[in-house]
């Protein structure tokens, strides 16, 4: 008995050893990879011809008041669009709900900012990171994208991206420090490794519809 019990401890503390190797070494190839694609914003510039500037939501409060982080990315996203790196903006965040909407807060601080509403498209059915770029591609028939978000999330995009056959760039949107970046930093290892099995299997986002062209009028996607 004592022998079995040391050996079935002994397996498990192998075990726990492989799955966190497993772990780390999925999140430095995550990294490795989508860290390939990062630029700087004057050379996102000279890439003169993407598609989009895809910019990834993350939470709004009801009253469309936006969180440090997504405020960040929009001030990037306007700021690229502005200095000619692509002639669209693409919204994409969670808008699942009538009363939770990323993405016409999003849109809405671009207009603001002084872009044409027709220049702006919003993809409401980016509930994640990977259903975001899927989407990209699939839905608004994007070939060449810029993704603004910031650093430790712009590896697995641009990771996603690669292996989804979308060619992507990433611009960083770290304007600031933010509260809670530890315990975030920490999530995205996780989280990296479940985006790296999505990449593998690829599958469907949960929704797909028609497709909705970029070369289009990004008024075609507004709801309101």
């Amino acid at each position: 008995m004592k022998k079995l019990l040391k050996a079935t401890a002994i397996t498990i503390v192998l075990l726990i050893v492989l799955a966190v190797c497993a772990v780390f070494g999925l999140n430095a190839y995550v990294k490795s990879v989508g860290g390939s694609r990062i630029v700087t914003p004057e050379e996102a510039a000279a890439i003169g011809d993407a598609d989009c500037i895809l910019v990834l939501g993350c939470s709004v409060k009801i009253d469309h008041t936006l969180s440090d982080m997504l405020a960040d990315r929009l001030r990037r996203g306007v700021e690229l669009y502005e200095n000619g790196a692509a002639p669209k903006l693409l919204m994409s965040g969670d808008h699942g709900t009538d009363v939770y909407d990323e993405v016409n807060a999003m849109k809405d601080y671009a207009t603001e900012n002084g872009v044409p509403s027709s220049d702006v498209f919003m993809d409401h059915a980016g509930f994640s990171t990977y259903e975001s770029v899927y989407r990209a591609k699939e839905i608004f028939s994007a070939k060449k994208v810029i993704i603004v978000t910031q650093e430790y999330h712009l590896y697995r995009a641009l990771f996603i991206a690669e292996k989804l056959g979308l060619e992507a760039y990433g611009v960083a949107s770290d304007y600031h420090t933010y509260g809670g970046q530890e315990s975030r930093e920490l999530r995205e290892i996780l989280a990296r490794c479940k985006d790296f099995a999505s990449a593998f299997f690829k599958p469907k986002p949960t929704y797909l519809g028609d497709k909705i062209p970029l070369d289009g009028d990004g008024n075609i996607t507004n709801d309101r």
